[in-house]
């Protein structure tokens, strides 16, 4: 290929994946329904984007640790502590009994039907137990199941995709070692192969517990350093054993999200933008190599594949792993109506048939591109029908708000009443233990951890949380954690304004959505409470009674509406007004 058009294959490439997770973050889908057909259709008309005619002989060795980067920012979410209560038992017998369960069914079905040897059909067997988070979590959003099914679908997704690679990775190995004609030197040769991928895992995560717990890195050395380390060590497992390095990698995952000492959810959010970066370039690269002609015959039985795990196994899976629980009628069905296959599918898909096909596995060929086409399946099939059967199972929460309140001085306190009186699930977290006693001491939920981490990510995905309001004390802080969390949540992030002789670092120039107006300012709040003003919540008229300031509008069906200082929301029938009236502090009232 000519400079010119390794330019345009590259450009293109990098264009593609993130415009189209632009477009999939719009419309609120998951990233694989865009990215996928847009690759496999850049692939087919502009023989430019095709990665190895760029990239020759680099291309799977590129693909592997681009898996090994997936894979480790994967166990970095299986934190078990957090794990805990009612939905650990529903949870864990998904991951222990479900993939079983799926992966026997699975590979007896794929042999006759997709015509492969029984070893490839163990291979994909083993490749399509795996869902995965980026695929469920945009899901659920958009559905909005009850708070129960939210939290046992998001942690099963979260702890399937460590589990699925590393049982790729076992089952890589050991159909690899097959085709050796002495059993003896089979068993050897896998022994050897997980060795390596454990040693480097366990060297991997001693090397950054090293860095992070005595060099102090900050969030850009620390986000470069867990790149570093995690390329660094699968490419060398490599060397030594192929494709042991997402063995290790997912081992370095595991190892850093549970080890004492590293704060990770802090920098997981700079980490995760890499790995989206990576996600995008991937699976347009993976999807551009699967040719209309490699789907020809494989069409629609990976379509029969597909239904079987849609209507069969996936139902089996939920009965089973929920016999003997509290879970209703309603649950378990859409548990058995929630299993779209995902990223780690398409990478693991992707890593290993190449080599497989080199040695001569019967039907290797045919795991990408039915990989492919049941990923498309069953992710299309679950966007459009998740939402319908959630509502006919009546399951769907109500569509509430449910805020976030960062502070813990006692007006801060008292607004999170006012705003459960008025309805409302409210959660606060506060980082000063006298503020966190205040708020038990109320009896509101306290978010678990550092802001960071209750704010964004997967535990505001468990949470359901919708909003996130920072009221603290220091202007600077609220500004900061303004300018962090935008854009990571379904609504605007809001903050109380600073003074205007404010002389903060940032707070007087950063943008966001600033609460109350100028006037009412967090000093001039924190004064007139002092005073003896009071938060409360009360029926709607057209307009609050005189003296009292408007904060918020509860609307009827449970949204949160904020006063900015931009502009007052309009008054709507069955509105409650939480507002701050003057004197008679305790005499707030529920809304009738």
């Amino acid at each position: 290929m000519t400079t010119n058009q390794v330019l345009i294959g590259v450009g293109l490439i990098m264009v593609l994946a993130v415009g189209s997770q632009i477009l999939a973050g719009r419309l609120r889908i998951p990233a694989l329904i865009v990215l996928l057909p847009v690759g496999f259709a850049a692939g087919a008309l502009i023989d430019d984007v095709d990665p190895q005619r760029l990239l020759g002989p680099a291309f799977s060795p590129l693909v592997s640790l681009a898996v090994a980067v997936i894979l480790y920012d994967a166990g970095l979410g299986l934190e078990l502590a957090r794990l805990k209560g009612h939905t650990r038992r529903v949870v864990l017998r998904l991951i222990w009994i479900g993939v079983p369960i799926t992966w026997i069914l699975g590979t007896l079905l794929a042999a006759p039907l997709l015509g492969m040897s029984h070893r490839a059909a163990v291979m994909i067997g083993a490749i399509l137990v795996v869902s995965g988070p980026t695929v469920v979590g945009p899901l659920l959003s958009f559905v909005r199941p009850k708070d129960r099914l939210q939290h046992i679908l998001v942690w099963e997704g979260s702890l399937i995709d460590p589990v699925g690679g590393i049982l790729g990775a076992l089952v890589f190995h050991a159909v690899s070692e097959s085709t050796k004609h002495h059993r003896v030197s089979s068993v050897l040769g896998f022994l050897a192969s997980m060795g390596t991928g454990l040693a480097g895992g366990v060297i991997g995560a001693a090397v950054l517990w090293t860095l992070f717990r005595w060099l102090r890195l900050g969030e850009i050395l620390g986000t470069t350093a867990q790149l570093a380390a995690v390329i660094g060590v699968a490419a060398f497992c490599d060397v030594l054993r192929d494709d042991t390095g997402l063995i290790a990698a997912v081992v370095m995952g595991l190892a850093i999200a549970n080890l004492p000492g590293i704060d990770t959810p802090a920098r997981r959010p700079f980490f995760e933008t890499l790995v989206s970066l990576v996600l995008g370039l991937l699976f347009i690269s993976i999807s551009a190599t699967v040719t209309p002609m490699s789907l020809r015959h494989v069409v629609l039985p990976a379509l029969g594949l597909a239904a079987f795990l849609v209507l069969v196994v996936r139902p089996l899976v939920a009965a089973v792993s929920t016999l003997g629980t509290d879970l209703g009628r309603g649950e378990r069905g859409f548990i058995g109506w929630m299993a779209p296959r995902g990223i780690v599918a398409a990478a693991t898909a992707s890593t290993f048939s190449s080599t497989l096909v080199a040695k001569g596995i019967g039907g290797a060929s045919k795991i990408l591109p039915a990989t492919f086409l049941v990923i498309v399946a069953t992710v299309t099939l679950y966007g459009l029908t998740a939402s319908p059967i959630a509502r006919r199972l009546r399951v769907v929460r109500p569509s509430r708000s449910r805020p976030l309140l960062v502070g813990g001085d006692p007006w801060v306190v008292d607004l999170g009443l006012a705003l459960q009186s008025a309805g409302l699930e409210v959660l606060m977290w506060a980082g000063q233990e006298q503020q966190r006693e205040r708020i038990e001491q109320a009896g509101i939920a306290i978010a678990p951890g550092e802001l960071l981490a209750a704010a964004t990510g997967k535990h505001a995905e468990l949470e359901g949380i919708t909003a996130v309001f920072l009221l603290t004390a220091e202007d600077d802080f609220n500004a900061l954690a303004t300018a962090i969390l935008q854009g990571t949540l379904e609504e605007a992030v809001h903050r109380i304004a600073a003074p205007p002789d404010s002389r903060g670092v940032v707070a007087p120039f950063i943008g966001g959505e600033v609460l109350f107006g100028p006037e009412l300012n967090g000093p001039a709040f924190t004064s007139r409470y002092e005073d003896g003003d009071t938060v409360l919540a009360r029926p709607a008229g057209d307009v609050p009674p005189p003296g009292h300031d408007l904060l918020f509008r509860v609307r009827r069906d449970g949204r949160l509406v904020p006063v900015t200082e931009g502009s007052e929301p309009l008054p709507e029938p069955g509105d409650t007004l939480v507002l701050l009236a003057p004197g008679g502090r305790g005499a707030a009232t529920a809304p009738g």
